[in-house]
């Protein structure tokens, strides 16, 4: 394998095929595994003849193991190259993935789920800078739409796939198949990625190695409690000490001459507005995607099976959509994609909060098609923009930077959303409860179905409800991407290295 450095002019798309693909392949096994095991949940609380509550670790632990290897990765590949960073995560995944098929018992599931953790972390973030120092400045657009669509496919198709897998083979499979895949994606990369250059690195945050870790897990793990109670004891342990953790993180990044994360990259203006737009956007796709979802399996009385089915609209529409989104994004910057697409997810909301005991999966198509449209539209080109904002030499700081937090704040948007669930929901009930004692109707006069009825009436109103606030969040962020500008790096700062593998035969 040998590497040259090309101008934009001479670029095709096809030289870097081989490799992208490789990389798309690692990113789509790891982001599928992140939403397939949810599904599997009560078929392994009867096979391991143990409760939810040990059970829910084998979610937890595999996205603690990514939060607290995030902030890591763009470190390991700015000393070790990203090439080796990379193989070396998709290798420990699959290793990972390969023990995990095997134990009789949880608390081995577990362990093999925290060590794919620690492989799948750095897939996401060193691919991302990978494929974007693959891309001449004037094709990062198309070429990171390219490798967004895993991102956003593989989330759609990993219920469908691991509920019927669950239901007509067995559990094993959800990580047996990431066998042939992980092999294949470490074959190609070994004979097809190029050697991106190494940058300096002439120490070693020892600070920041220990506090990021722990502060990042420590937050994600203390909000993603936060679904079940913002008061309990594993909250407020996992906020506090997430919040000391980062505190002392931060005033040690900037202490130190050879930080782990960057963070005086957020002085920039436009860097740091990206970042905010970039977190409210987050919260109103995960008003569409999260709760949706919800809805149809607690209120509709879906299966996994069937909500994966019903979802495919969006995944299609979202994978469509990211190439379309890159050329644009070459052409006309991120501000309107990200405008638009959010006013395409608001759309898609409004339409969610008249949702119903009667809503079926044919009433959902357009919606979801608008949701995955908007999401398509403005994800990856929100992700490039923060990185055509950062220097060259901190390409690989920024993502693992922009993947740590994105950790933090998915976790915060699940708890907030269940938070007004919950809420919405509640407020619901009592005024049901009122209106019933008015007309002189009373609970114990009620039968099993009629108050069966009443409970997912008013839970299909909680998710119309809190559909509804979402619609606002959405459109807020839509505001906000007004604000984001185009810009171009100089010459002397910002521009990046081009690199296209060329294949040495023999």
């Amino acid at each position: 394998m040998d590497q040259t450095l090309k101008q934009d002019a001479d670029f095709r798309l096809s030289g870097i095929l081989v490799p992208l693909l490789a990389i798309i392949a690692g990113v789509f096994m790891v982001v599928l595994d992140s939403t397939a095991m949810n599904v599997a949940l009560s078929r392994l609380v009867v096979d391991f003849k143990t409760d939810l509550h040990t059970l829910q670790w084998v979610v937890t632990g595999y996205m603690l193991a990514q939060a607290s290897v995030i902030p890591l990765s763009g470190w390991l590949s700015d000393r070790f190259g990203a090439k080796n960073v990379f193989l070396t995560a998709v290798i420990v995944f699959t290793v990972g993935s390969i023990l995990c098929a095997t134990p009789s018992r949880a608390e081995w599931l577990v362990a093999f789920r925290v060590l794919q953790g620690l492989g799948g972390g750095c897939v996401l973030p060193v691919g991302m800078a990978y494929v974007y120092r693959l891309a001449p400045k004037n094709k990062v657009g198309v070429v990171m739409g390219i490798m967004g669509i895993p991102v956003l496919f593989a989330p759609a198709i990993g219920p469908v796939l691991s509920g019927w897998l669950v239901e007509y083979h067995s559990w094993r499979w959800i990580f047996l198949i990431n066998i042939p895949i992980g092999i294949i994606c470490v074959l190609i990369g070994l004979r097809k990625l190029p050697n991106a250059a190494k940058n300096s690195v002439p120490g070693m945050d020892k600070f920041g190695m220990v506090l990021g870790p722990l502060a990042f897990a420590s937050l994600t793990y203390g909000v993603s409690q936060g679904a079940q109670s913002w008061t309990s004891d594993k909250t407020l342990i996992g906020l506090s000490l997430g919040a000391v953790a980062l505190i002392a993180f931060v005033i040690a990044e900037l202490r130190s001459r050879t930080p782990l994360l960057e963070l005086r990259i957020l002085k920039s203006v436009d860097f740091t507005t990206g970042i905010i737009v970039q977190w409210i956007a987050q919260f109103g796709l995960y008003g569409a995607l999260f709760l949706l979802p919800q809805f149809l399996q607690q209120a509709r009385g879906f299966g996994a099976f069937d909500t994966g089915l019903t979802l495919l609209p969006q995944a299609i529409a979202s994978g469509l959509m990211m190439p379309i989104a890159g050329i644009l994004f070459d052409r006309i910057g991120v501000r309107w994609l990200v405008v638009c697409g959010l006013s395409l997810v608001s759309g898609a909301l409004f339409q969610y909060s008249h949702v119903d005991l009667t809503t079926q999966s044919r009433d959902l198509i357009l919606p979801l098609i608008m949701c995955g449209a908007g999401m398509g539209m403005m994800m990856m080109p929100m992700n490039t923009h923060l990185l055509n904002k950062a220097p060259g030499n901190l390409v690989n700081r920024v993502t693992s930077l922009t993947n740590s937090m994105q950790q933090v704040i998915n976790s915060l948007a699940v708890s907030t959303l269940v938070t007004i669930l919950t809420a919405r929901t509640s407020a619901r009930g009592i005024e049901m409860q009122e209106a019933a004692a008015a007309a002189g109707q009373t609970v114990d006069g009620a039968s099993k179905e009629a108050l069966q009825l009443a409970k997912q009436t008013v839970l299909a109103q909680g998710f119309a409800d809190t559909f509804r606030i979402m619609i606002f969040v959405a459109l807020g962020g839509a505001v906000l991407g007004l604000l984001l500008r185009r810009g171009r790096k100089s010459e002397s700062g910002g521009s990046k290295e081009k690199v296209v593998p060329e294949i040495m035969h023999g």
